[in-house]
């Protein structure tokens, strides 16, 4: 349920803002605005949170001085401008009165804020302790907001890590076929950032994911070499061989689920060479494109599958050195590499 009573709301027609005081149906609320109690379609309301946020200002004005008839100039025509400053992840605090009577945080309400001139499609992902507590894949359209859900403020103490992936709706052979984003956060911050918000009178935590989405890592090559391939030559440009690669991940994951979908009926040695091929693909992606560090989670187990990786990396020239230790996401479940970058 999208509502819970108690939530404030906006009237979606009108901007009057209220408050559901009952949950008639799953299509229905009961709301009071300005004292005044009816029903209305859930289509008919929403958060006011994203109001909030994109009001350029958030304190009353000060009443302007009178002006009369013979000081006022012509004013000139001013276009609304769209300023397109990236993807934001914004976090809109939901405080309730504790038994002392103070103002404290409840939950938060998760929004994806895109301010950019495309649109996107995304997956979402919030870990606690590396599990994976939540997730959806959706679209988000050019300046549209998304809600993905609540964040209880309690569970905020247990690292949690905002993890997203984007693709342009439109491909565009110039851009990079997807890029990643995250968004950690310490608890001292959370406390930090909400007694911010109450001093300055802001609506939300705002985290700018990403300001652009990338380009491909090299322009076309521009050169015509059309009489050298007429001549029965290959051309071969070195400095730019890795123009259509893939895109190199910081994390992959190699547990088979993730790998494929038809591995129920596998051998164990079918399995761990599907495993191996798909860490051999990656690998060689981070290392063409000059990655400095590379997460290969292939899980605890009875520890086959790390040892192969292990094995592997010792013989990799391009390995500076890796390290199987305690992480919070992985626990010992993960391989961190570190590349010799030029």
């Amino acid at each position: 349920m999208k509502y819970e009573v108690g939530d404030d709301i906006i009237v979606v027609h009108s901007n009057d803002e209220g408050k559901v005081i009952e949950i008639m149906n799953d299509k229905m609320v009961m709301i009071e605005v300005k004292g005044v109690k009816f029903p209305a379609y859930m289509d008919q309301i929403d958060f006011p949170y994203f109001k909030r946020f994109t009001k350029n200002k958030l304190v009353p004005e000060k009443p302007k001085p009178k002006v009369y008839v013979d000081q006022v100039q012509k004013e000139k025509r001013r276009d609304e401008v769209k300023v397109a400053d990236g993807i934001w992840l914004a976090l809109f605090p939901k405080f309730e009165i504790d038994v002392f009577g103070d103002d404290v945080v409840d939950r938060f309400k998760v929004y994806l804020i895109n301010r950019t001139d495309f649109g996107y499609e995304f997956t979402y992902r919030l870990h606690f302790f590396g599990r994976t507590d939540f997730e959806i894949t959706s679209d988000l359209g050019a300046f549209k907001d998304f809600y993905l859900h609540d964040v209880a403020f309690e569970n905020l103490n247990d690292s949690p890590s905002f993890d997203f992936e984007f693709r342009l709706m439109q491909p565009d052979k110039h851009k990079a076929d997807f890029c990643e984003a995250h968004f950690k956060i310490k608890p001292k911050q959370i406390f930090k950032k909400v007694e911010e918000l109450k001093e300055k009178n802001l609506p939300s935590i705002n985290h700018r994911l990403i300001e652009k989405y990338p380009d491909k890592p090299y322009e076309e090559n521009l050169l015509d070499m059309s009489k050298l391939t007429a001549a029965g030559y290959r051309v071969y440009d070195a400095g730019k061989a890795r123009q259509h690669l893939e895109p190199a991940r910081s994390v992959i994951d190699l547990h088979i689920e993730k790998i494929s979908d038809n591995w129920k009926g596998l051998s164990n040695f079918e399995i761990i060479s599907l495993q191996l091929k798909e860490f051999e693909k990656w690998y060689d992606l981070a290392v063409a494109h000059h990655q400095p560090n590379l997460i290969v989670i292939h899980g605890v187990g009875k520890g086959r599958l790390k040892d192969e990786i292990h094995d592997i990396l010792k013989t990799k020239r391009e390995v500076k050195y890796f390290v199987n230790q305690y992480d919070l996401r992985f626990g010992y479940g993960a391989t961190e590499i570190f590349f010799n970058t030029p």
